[in-house]
């Protein structure tokens, strides 16, 4: 399984070193706990397939660790591989940092976000993931921060690269 953090380490008050964040995943009961990057992502191994209940017991460990309180979205590996399969926007251009997805938490499917969307930019939905096509970066998307402004169920992005590194880290065996 992956998790996915939200919000961690983007700010000094966010600050979740990778070590205690593994230590706190051992803690709660997972093995061959792994990290990626010092944004919040982690491969972990889980009995079953329940990713509402893993992501509700790493919330409560966070809570109880760390002063910062991060929701967590957790995706099984063959989830990710569907997620890497659906992205609409490949065949546009392959720099992985055009390409974006926010894991949206819960288990129904996504609605199309009611926002504007300017070209080049776009979105679509698919699942419980919003992909984003965002030519210029997120950094200066007008759509990343109409996105973050919406009000409804927030989620947590990540860019391409991240994506396929954890499912890459997910399929190695443990």
């Amino acid at each position: 399984m992956v998790a996915l953090l939200r919000g961690v380490n983007v700010g000094g008050a966010t600050r979740v070193p990778m070590a205690d964040l593994r230590r706190v995943v051992v803690d709660a009961g997972y093995d061959a706990v792994r990290t990626y990057v010092n944004s919040g992502n982690v491969v972990l191994a889980a009995d079953g397939t329940d990713t509402e209940a893993v992501a509700a017991t790493l919330r409560a460990a966070c809570a109880a660790a760390f002063p910062v309180a991060p929701d967590v979205v957790v995706r099984t590996r063959d989830e990710l591989h569907a997620v890497l399969a659906a992205n609409p926007f490949l065949d546009r251009d392959e720099d992985p940092t055009h390409h974006h997805v926010v894991f949206l938490p819960g288990t129904s499917p996504a609605r199309t976000p009611d926002v504007e969307v300017t070209p080049p930019e776009d979105l679509a939905v698919a699942g419980r993931e919003v992909y984003l096509y965002l030519p210029g970066g997120i950094g200066r998307s007008v759509l990343a921060a109409r996105l973050a402004r919406r009000p409804g169920p927030a989620g947590t992005a990540r860019n391409w690269r991240t994506v396929t590194t954890l499912a890459r880290m997910a399929d190695e065996p443990v």
